[in-house]
């Protein structure tokens, strides 16, 4: 295997200076390079958008995806860069289901075309339900997951790389800080043996000056810790320079993070946009569905069908009551005294007979009841027309 041991020694020297750095910087037993203010509340800033970028990402996929095993089995295709399979909805199984129902039941039974009709609007609904998935996965989902795999690990990859110029920086300022004081203790010790060999020379004038070895000793220790402190200081000013570098590196990425919620807030406005769309979409096709039910209940109870007798009995009990406001004559119905009211409508509506009244999105009707009227139902009126009118297409204003 082909690698360089010096440069495996020399990583593993560092590796292990900035372990006692740290480990000492823990015990108290050593400065640390403090941060500013500014910086350190960008720390806490992206800290605090990553954490929560994460949960609203987990928590959107638990939303957009219940099943477990759907969501593993999306993440390993994910992995191995391969196309998911399309599978149905709830919904368009369970549309699915009823239809195949219906044919054993048969479409001309009253539950077999009820089947149908059902059917078809749970079949609508999953197509809706798979429209939406697919729309937020790709302006809300996406991005959360870019940033957390992407930007982050980049953030992350950066501030290791501060941490560790950090920790080099301390530990150069504690060499130099060692050395200056051995240089200062060598420099005294050369001071008072000069002291002591005036001394000598003076109280013995025919003493030889030769220097005793100690002094020489002495004078060379100071001079190699004077060496040693001008090599700490220039590995302090290349520790500095590049500590410095990383950390504008590293403030220029933290303040995009701004950037970034900016991004997010628009990708958050698109997943309201699309959850509107589908609910309002849902609403319609529900809509749409009452109310063919309502007439095909209506119709039913209107029109029972009694075996071994022409002509049913007036006096027997209908299986469905009908609705007063079946037989109530729309035209002359007046609007009471008091009790009109303003609304908005919601949607456009269809009027399905004559005693209903057609509606259009975002127009202003006038409003009442009359007595004996379903619940669900309004008498309408826009200028001179007047009918029907369902109450979950209405916003009442007054």
């Amino acid at each position: 295997m082909d690698f360089n041991v010096k440069k495996l020694a020399s990583d593993a020297g560092v590796f292990f200076t900035r372990a006692v750095q740290f480990t000492q910087e823990n015990l108290g037993q050593a400065e640390r390079t403090e941060l500013d203010a500014h910086f350190e509340n960008l720390l806490a800033r992206a800290d605090c958008t990553k954490n929560w970028t994460e949960k609203i990402f987990k928590q959107t996929e638990y939303l957009l995806q219940p099943n477990p095993s759907a969501r593993i089995e999306e993440f390993l295709y994910e992995k191995l860069d391969r196309k998911a399979p399309s599978r149905p909805t709830n919904g368009e199984l369970l549309g699915h289901y009823m239809l195949e129902a219906a044919k054993d039941f048969g479409p001309g039974t009253p539950y077999g075309s009820t089947l149908i009709k059902v059917g078809e609007c749970q079949q609508r609904l999953g197509g809706a339900e798979r429209e939406f998935l697919h729309t937020s996965a790709i302006s809300f989902l996406t991005p959360l997951r870019n940033f957390l795999e992407g930007d982050w690990r980049t953030i992350s990859k950066e501030r290791r790389l501060l941490e560790n110029r950090r920790l080099d920086l301390d530990a150069c300022k504690a060499r130099l800080k060692k050395a200056k004081a051995a240089e200062a203790k060598a420099a005294t010790q050369v001071s008072s043996r000069n002291g002591l060999f005036g001394l000598c020379l003076q109280a013995v004038p025919d003493f030889q000056e030769t220097r005793p070895r100690n002094y020489v000793l002495s004078a060379s220790a100071s001079a190699l810790w004077s060496e040693e402190v001008d090599k700490a200081e220039h590995e302090l000013r290349v520790a500095q320079t590049e500590f410095d570098r990383q950390a504008e590196v590293t403030r220029l990425l933290l303040e995009g993070i701004s950037s970034t919620h900016v991004n997010h807030l628009r990708c958050l406005h698109e997943f309201v946009e699309a959850q509107t769309a589908y609910y309002n979409q849902c609403h319609r096709v529900m809509m749409e569905l009452h109310k063919e039910l309502g007439r095909f209940s209506s119709n039913f109870g209107r029109n029972p069908t009694t075996s071994g007798s022409a002509e049913p009995d007036a006096t027997a009990e209908s299986p469905v009551a009908p609705l007063e406001t079946d037989v109530l004559q729309i035209e002359e119905v007046q609007p009471p005294a008091s009790g009109t009211r303003k609304a908005k409508v919601l949607y456009d509506y269809d009027a399905a007979d004559t005693s209903e009244m057609s509606l259009l999105a975002d127009e202003l009707i006038t409003v009442y009841t009359v007595p004996g009227m379903d619940s669900d139902w309004l008498v309408g009126e826009r200028g001179n027309q007047k009918g029907k009118v369902p109450v979950t297409y209405l916003e009442l204003l007054s």
